[in-house]
């Protein structure tokens, strides 16, 4: 049934600046869409059925623009190293595992089951090299009828003997391959996912920009992340200015090929430019960047300059697939950016972070992320009353308080495009 009424508190964002609070209000889920948001029910609505959730929170579906699937496994461990030691310590080993497609399975089932039990209903998602394995991901989330881009992972130099692809051609093969097979999936579609410039040779990303124009494909890696990462891609690519420009080169640095770029900590100002002009995604992730000391992306200057940003948890260098704890890292991480090195730009509110969570990383997938008339219906009930406490609070309260405890275990229902994925009786 993809037709029917949510009553409760209804909180959305219009824009980063502006959160829009219906207590006691309605909002239309019509043929998987939002009719809109209204204080009173309008006559024309009245037959449809309508779910009461008169004392909960009801928020869009939380948008998560990059998580690491085969890295869930081993989330909180190794947060004492930073990037290029914590990958070859513990990424690389584990991600070699998934060409046992009994481990896959196993470790896929938690991940997609945990997801499914989050308040994500959409996302952005890293496989591993594996065809196999990541075919395996992308049917598990279809199963569950969560809606996402999943990448098989692209590598053919600077990695471990053990997951290094043989080479560009063999590498393109593949990923040919799997496009090909990842064409039977209604609400999973494939994302070409050259893990990092580091790992990928000139010739795999002439192939993968082929492969690109071929099937109209978005594309999603990593960018400025690292001091130490950014002078190896100097030494590299030394045609190239920065970073970014390593992969605009093959035409895989937005506009006309939709692109993801997880981090940009340490973008110059010419890079910025570049992503700004080319509306390129910026996947901010907080936690991630702490843990592995990378620094704090400047998130609310890419705001401000009207740049395209989410949020991604980062698994494993994040800790949670809970992207509330995203919200309030972000909060803290420009917190400190704000006092340690830059007083000039203020630190982020609740508003734009609860913004970037969903119509911010929304846009990616469309018209997603919020419920505006017209936007595809993902919706979360929260039922925070168990949250003890002693005063009265308003919905913005509550949905503050949701954010800074993590709070994601407080799910009464989950709807995706309209679906009911599942909801109390």
């Amino acid at each position: 049934m993809r037709n029917y009424v949510l009553k409760g508190n209804i909180c959305y964002s219009k824009s980063s600046k502006e959160l829009c609070i219906v207590e006691n209000g309605y909002v239309v889920c019509k043929d998987g869409r939002s009719a809109g948001v209204y204080e009173t029910l309008p006559e024309i609505y009245e037959a449809l059925p309508c779910y009461n959730y008169e004392d909960k929170i009801v928020i869009p579906g939380l948008v998560d623009l990059h998580v690491h699937a085969p890295q869930y496994s081993f989330r909180g461990l190794g947060m004492d190293l930073e990037l290029i030691e914590w990958l070859n310590t513990h990424t690389f080993v584990e991600e070699a595992k998934y060409a046992d497609l009994e481990y896959a399975k196993k470790a896929y089932d938690i991940f997609v089951e945990d997801l499914i039990d989050s308040a994500t209903t959409r996302a952005c998602i890293f496989g591993t090299i594996h065809t196999d394995a990541t075919l395996l991901l992308m049917e598990k989330l279809e199963n569950a009828g969560i809606v996402a881009y999943v990448g098989k992972v692209n590598m053919d130099r600077n990695s471990p003997q053990y997951l290094c692809e043989e080479s560009a051609e063999k590498s393109a093969q593949d990923t040919q391959k799997w496009l090909v097979d990842s064409q039977r999936f209604q609400y999973v579609k494939p994302i070409l996912t050259p893990r990092f410039t580091p790992s990928c040779t000139d010739e795999l990303f002439e192939r993968l920009s082929e492969l690109q124009k071929k099937y109209h494909l978005p594309v999603q890696s990593h960018l400025s992340e690292n001091l130490g990462e950014i002078d190896w891609v100097k030494e590299l690519c030394q045609g190239t200015q920065f970073y970014g420009e390593s992969y605009h080169q093959y035409g895989m640095f937005g506009n006309a090929c939709p692109t993801i770029m997880a981090h940009c900590v340490h973008s110059g100002e010419a890079e910025i430019e570049m992503m700004r002009k080319q509306q390129v995604f910026v996947a901010h992730c907080p936690e991630s960047n702490a843990n592995l000391a990378s620094g704090v992306a400047p998130v609310k200057t890419y705001l401000e300059k009207g740049m395209k940003v989410g949020l991604g948890t980062d698994i494993a260098a994040g800790s949670s697939l809970s992207l509330f704890r995203a919200m309030a890292s972000a909060v803290q991480c420009s917190k400190l950016r704000w006092r340690l090195y830059d007083q000039s730009v203020a630190p982020l509110t609740v508003e734009e972070v609860f913004y970037l969570a969903t119509k911010g990383g929304g846009e990616f997938f469309g018209k997603a992320g919020s419920f505006e008339e017209g936007y595809e219906f993902d919706a979360v009930v929260m039922d925070d009353t168990s949250i003890r406490h002693p005063q009265s609070l308003g919905a913005k309260e509550r949905l503050e308080r949701l954010i800074y405890l993590a709070e994601d275990h407080h799910i009464a229902a989950k709807f995706i495009s309209g679906r009911v994925i599942f909801r109390e009786k």
